[in-house]
């Protein structure tokens, strides 16, 4: 069945305080200002702290004060508030952790697949085990994380997703890769794909290019922040997505496959 209505998504591209969860609430409720008339709000990967592996210092609890204070936000602005940050599962076991959060409070959550091993990300966090598929007006979301763009096995969705949403702390210096990892994603799976990923400089030093952006079933770019601070909205086309599903219909020859892989147990430092 095809999405009944169009669907309006805010994209919020903004450098991070580094290990700082409070300033980064503060900082990213006046931003979400900008947003209002969206459906859909997306923040970037660990929006409170930015990419860290110091998961037991900064983890909050599943019911912590970042998912308190997306309620409020998905509230005021009467749309989904979604992106990731590290939460403590039980001591020794800490996710980096999408929340998916509706404006009456309902929250839903996926866990990083592949955990980005370059950066040790495997030796502080316990990988997910599950996809994820949400429902907002229709339309069928599957949210990933960063480093899970690299497996197309695990985007794959032909057939059941309308709109892949990454959500990320990709440096700059493999910008290219998501460049065309993402039109990549929604070719393949007939689909639109929404990513946001931050700028500026990590507590490491390292630089973050953004290119945020929102790419249609055809991989053409609907909207590109580039590396520009703000809040970046667009519309999703229903009946353009089924019209093009209709006429190119490629899922139906697809090869059937089942995901069997586990993720290896880790230990935390």
């Amino acid at each position: 069945m095809n999405p009944l209505h169009d669907l309006r998504l805010a994209l919020v591209q903004t450098p991070l305080a580094w290990h700082d969860a409070e300033a980064n609430r503060a900082h990213f409720e006046t931003l979400l200002e900008q947003a209002r008339g969206a459906d859909l709000v997306i923040l970037p990967e660990m929006f409170t702290t930015g990419f860290s592996m110091d998961s037991a210092a900064l983890a909050e609890p599943e019911e912590g004060p970042t998912l308190a204070w997306m309620r409020r936000q998905a509230e005021r602005l009467d749309a989904v508030v979604t992106g990731s940050l590290i939460v403590r599962v039980a001591e020794g076991d800490y996710r980096n952790r999408l929340l998916w959060v509706r404006p009456d409070g309902e929250a839903t959550h996926y866990d990083k697949r592949h955990l980005f091993r370059m950066a040790g990300e495997h030796k502080h966090y316990r990988a997910g085990d599950r996809q994820v598929l949400l429902a907002l007006k229709g339309w069928r979301v599957r949210p990933l994380i960063c480093y899970d763009l690299r497996f197309p096995v695990w985007s794959r969705g032909a057939g059941d997703t309308d709109l892949l949403l990454y959500t990320a702390n990709w440096p700059a210096a493999r910008r290219g890769h998501w460049n065309r990892l993402l039109p990549a994603r929604a070719i393949e799976n007939l689909c639109y794909v929404a990513a946001v990923n931050r700028i500026g400089e990590d507590g490491k030093g390292y630089p973050y290019s953004g290119d945020s952006q929102v790419v249609d079933f055809q991989g053409e770019a609907l909207l590109d922040a580039g590396s520009d601070a703000g809040v970046f909205q667009v519309s999703l086309s229903a009946a353009e997505l089924g019209a093009y599903r209709k006429r190119f219909p490629a899922d139906l020859d697809a090869d059937a496959f089942q995901l069997s892989s586990r993720p290896e147990p880790v230990s935390t430092l």
